[in-house]
């Protein structure tokens, strides 16, 4: 069942969460409603997991001395051409 909730957040917070709702062919509730479920779910672990990404665990192998942080470093300074 849903139920109307009344949040105050300024202004310009409202219009840029509206304008990237409309980007990703949403609405702002719904991004909010999945926020507040992530948070408040039941399971801890030592990291939070989106649920998508969730969704790909064991979809591939990494190899073992695979190193996330280089490598997110190398992609952000070649998407930013730094």
């Amino acid at each position: 069942m849903n139920a109307k909730l009344t949040l105050t957040i300024e202004q310009s917070v409202i219009e840029k969460a509206k304008s990237y709702a409309k980007k990703k062919g949403t609405s702002l509730s719904n991004i909010i409603e999945n926020y507040l479920k992530i948070i408040t779910s039941e399971q801890k672990s030592d990291r939070d997991i989106s649920p998508i990404v969730k969704s790909l665990r064991g979809s591939f192998k990494v190899p073992d001395n695979f190193n996330y942080k280089e490598e997110l470093a190398k992609a952000l300074f070649e998407k930013y051409d730094l």
